[in-house]
């Protein structure tokens, strides 16, 4: 995902992160979370100035393909250290280096990376504030911290086939909101992660907010489709009963369905 599944499981206040690199669905994941936002990514770090020879960290590297880009920016003199809490098989490339690590509860060396990049992953920590204490030790002098988070607060249905489609749609997102929240994640951090940086020290911080179309055929809304299968024991618990969730693959198969994504936020700030 650049954001891992599996990142977040040791912190979550409640339980296990819902989302599991183990389930059939993992794959689908982080094959969609990649079409969506490594083109935001991508474009970010390339406005940061990466170059050969720098040394790079990506924590929470999921599938790999930002660490994989990464490490093809900056090889051969540089390096990339993609670490994850249960690290995926990640394609080899000379400048990569793929480590098993635990970000909440495990020390980064310090003033190692010239360049940090962290996806969708802080918000699901409680210890959030803590960790962004930890990359900015983790940073040289002059060194980058790219975050992208989701405000997931936010995204309202637009059209729908019917009036009853836009409450099941609206009852799913709640649910999945009280689910997240209740492990100890806070789905609306991203609007909130710019002031957490500067209170950690980051420097220069700078936000660009992105906002895409849920419609059928996207790989936004194809998201929401592994959703309803990688979450289902989830979203029962919290109200949903399978013939729902039926309904509403089929709602997201209607060319009549629109909704806006999540508010994207890419945001990036130097340590001094």
């Amino acid at each position: 995902m650049g954001g891992s599944v599996r990142e977040v499981a040791a912190g979550a206040g409640g339980g296990s992160y819902l989302f599991d690199n183990g389930s059939a669905h993992a794959g689908g994941q982080h094959r969609c979370l990649a079409a969506w936002l490594d083109p935001v990514s991508v474009g970010e770090l390339l406005r940061a100035g990466v170059r050969p020879g720098m040394s790079c960290l990506e924590v929470g590297a999921g599938a790999g393909s930002i660490a994989l880009w990464l490490a093809d920016q900056v090889g051969p003199t540089g390096s990339v250290l993609a670490t994850d809490l249960a690290p995926l098989p990640i394609a080899a490339r000379p400048a990569l280096t793929v480590r098993r690590h635990d970000v909440v509860r495990e020390a980064l060396p310090e003033d190692a990376f010239d360049l940090v990049h962290v996806r969708l992953l802080l918000s699901h920590l409680p210890e959030r504030e803590a960790v962004l204490a930890r990359l900015f030790a983790a940073l040289r002098p002059g060194g980058v911290l790219h975050l992208l988070e989701f405000d997931a607060e936010y995204a309202p249905v637009l059209t729908a086939p019917d009036e009853r489609s836009g409450e099941l749609y609206e009852r799913y997102r709640q649910a999945k909101l009280r689910a997240f929240g209740a492990r100890g994640s806070d789905q609306g951090w991203g609007r909130k992660c710019a002031a957490a940086m500067v209170r950690a020290g980051f420097v220069g911080v700078e936000v660009s907010p992105h906002v895409d179309m849920l419609a059928p055929g996207t790989p936004q809304l194809e998201m929401q489709v592994h959703n309803t299968w990688h979450l289902r024991d989830a979203l029962v618990r919290e109200g949903l009963t399978d013939g729902e969730l039926a309904e509403l693959r089929a709602v997201f198969a209607d060319p009549r369905f629109r909704a806006c994504s999540n508010v994207v936020y890419a945001v990036h700030g130097r340590k001094p």
